[in-house]
């Protein structure tokens, strides 16, 4: 998993609960490296989702609500960081549909090692798109999270239905439709 990740992750506690439960979080995780990340570096999921189990213990907030946070937040900050990637003449619908086919294709370009999550368009309609979501990861919240980020971001009234198609969270089904 890229480093960025990880170093967003830790940079969202300490903004969201205070540098001392981060401090707490990454004592209790016992990482191989001290949590010692770079933005580049590529790391073991596993540890990320450590920390996250950890947090949520400390915080006593639910992984999956911790997952979905994170990952509207982290699609906020991939918007700034990337801005290429968010041209202002594309809607929702647009960016969703080409996140496997231009977005993840871009991020192999930059980072050939990165482990991406397969994102297929399987109905695309004016004002609905349905979603499949695969990874071995089983970070359906975080994706969920991610869509809750670009709706934002897009400023759109979107509804999002997520159907898990394996227990695990590896699959899941999203449907996302314009409101009315």
């Amino acid at each position: 998993m890229k480093g960025m990740v990880f170093t967003e992750f830790i940079e969202f506690v300490e903004d969201a609960y205070g540098f001392e439960i981060a401090q707490e979080m990454i004592d209790n995780s016992n990482l191989s490296n001290d949590a010692v990340f770079t933005s580049v570096g590529t790391y073991d999921s596993a540890e990320f989702v450590t920390m996250v189990i950890k947090l949520s213990a400390i915080v006593n907030v639910g992984v999956s609500d911790l997952l979905i946070v994170y990952g509207k937040h982290l699609f906020i900050r991939f918007s700034i960081l990337y801005p290429h990637f968010f041209p202002d003449n594309i809607t929702f619908f647009d960016f969703i549909s080409k996140i496997d086919n231009y977005i993840h294709v871009e991020v192999k370009k930059l980072y050939p090692d990165a482990e991406l999550p397969n994102v297929t368009t399987v109905v695309k309609e004016d004002d609905m798109i349905e979603i499949i979501y695969c990874s071995r990861r089983k970070f359906g919240d975080f994706a969920h999270g991610l869509l809750l980020g670009a709706v934002s971001f897009f400023d759109e009234d979107i509804d999002i239905s997520k159907q898990k198609l394996e227990d695990d969270g590896s699959k899941v089904k999203f449907v996302l439709k314009r409101k009315n």
